[in-house]
């Protein structure tokens, strides 16, 4: 009874770790989780007296499909102000976040067989949207002598003639990459003359440590504007994963119709509460929130890298942005899921297998907890990673 194209499709890897561990701290087990990308400080109470205003003011009604012109205003002022990109309000849809940005995207470009290029690893939703939608994920390798990006080669040697989209993400989720400004020349230099949309998630853009910085991919050139849909929300840096806030951006007329048509007869509009809530995130006002976690955040990157890098046989990437390490094992197994479901058993500790980001060798450890429980998971993860030579 069920459609082939759902039986393509597999569960969230992440979210079924971190669902486990929820279970098997209820059942009174002593558990550490470190599988969820969500960061543990509140919504800024600036933003969540917008939301109880909207409530008393009943914003509660149906609005138009991809959102109020005020949010819409908002989004470009904010794409202006820190991207440097000039977006009109009508180029910009908001979304049920990221997830429904690239769902969308790929409905509307994707037909059977295209191709995706996706550096790996890579944030587990990617390859299964592709080929829920028909696509083809074409999965470019990538590895710690590199930070783990793509190459300007290594993407031109994966362009075929049914390459559709590049999927880019920066910072990057599972590793905290980013791209340098001069590593996204390279890479609009090969792209140009093409008819290759990218797809830029720039989810993590505001957590970004020490001397790194985030460059925006359609701020490159004219040309790269025009093919990049840019894709972001309030999810991670504002702190606000469970209101669901996420929007894209694309100079393509045609693209932002048929992705509106789309939404029309699927969600419809996002939350109403949640839209008037994300002018708030979005205008600049809790940019002092956003830094003072950012600062914390990089506080927790650098203790856990250097606890993590003296362990034997272990080793990580210090990362550039994001709020996650991609620790690498390699020395001690080649089998991420069995190496994660024994940590899980015997120390209570639940990290993500690199093999669901499709890089065998590594586990995702995600540092959006105190530092105390940082300091205890890493600890409990060397004294397992001891008992096992």
């Amino acid at each position: 009874m069920l459609s082939k194209r759902i039986q393509t499709l597999s569960p969230s890897l992440t979210i079924g770790i971190t669902t486990l561990a929820q279970e098997l701290k209820a059942e009174g087990k002593d558990i550490l989780s470190f599988s969820a990308g969500e960061p543990d400080f509140g919504t800024p109470i600036a933003v969540k007296n917008a939301a109880k205003d909207a409530l008393d003011a009943e914003k509660t009604k149906y609005t138009a499909v991809p959102g109020i012109a005020e949010l819409l205003q908002a989004v470009a002022d904010k794409l202006k102000r820190d991207n440097g990109l000039d977006y009109e309000p009508s180029m910009i849809q908001t979304n049920n976040g990221a997830k429904h940005s690239l769902f969308n995207l790929f409905q509307a470009i994707l037909d059977e067989g295209d191709e995706v290029i996706i550096p790996a690893p890579y944030w587990v939703t990617y390859p299964e949207q592709v080929v829920y939608s028909g696509g083809v994920s074409v999965i470019v390798q990538t590895d710690d002598s590199n930070e783990f990006k793509i190459t300007a080669e290594q993407l031109k040697n994966a362009i075929t003639s049914k390459t559709k989209i590049l999927m880019l993400n920066s910072p990057s989720n599972p590793t905290g990459a980013i791209y340098t400004k001069g590593e996204l020349e390279a890479i609009a230099k090969v792209l140009k003359g093409t008819d290759i949309i990218v797809f830029s998630d720039e989810m993590y853009e505001k957590i970004v440590y020490g001397d790194s910085v985030f460059t925006s991919t359609a701020s490159i050139s004219e040309d790269m504007f025009l093919r990049t849909v840019t894709i972001n929300g309030l999810s991670k840096a504002a702190s606000m994963t469970g209101w669901r806030f996420g929007y894209l951006a694309t100079p393509n007329k045609e693209l932002i119709s048929v992705l509106n048509k789309l939404q029309s007869q699927s969600t419809s509009n996002i939350n109403s509460i949640t839209q008037i809530a994300a002018i708030t995130g979005l205008d600049g006002s809790i940019d002092g929130v956003i830094e003072e976690m950012r600062v914390e955040f990089e506080k927790r990157a650098y203790e856990a890298t250097d606890l993590f890098n003296a362990i034997k046989g272990v080793s990580v990437v210090r990362p550039s942005g994001a709020f996650y390490l991609f620790v690498n094992i390699k020395e001690i197994t080649d089998d991420s899921m069995a190496f994660s479901k024994e940590l899980l058993s015997e120390e209570g500790v639940a990290v993500v297998p690199g093999v669901g980001f499709g890089s065998e060798g590594y586990f995702r450890f995600s540092f959006a907890t105190d530092i105390k429980t940082i300091r205890e998971g890493i600890k409990r993860i060397e004294s397992f990673i001891n008992s096992k030579r």
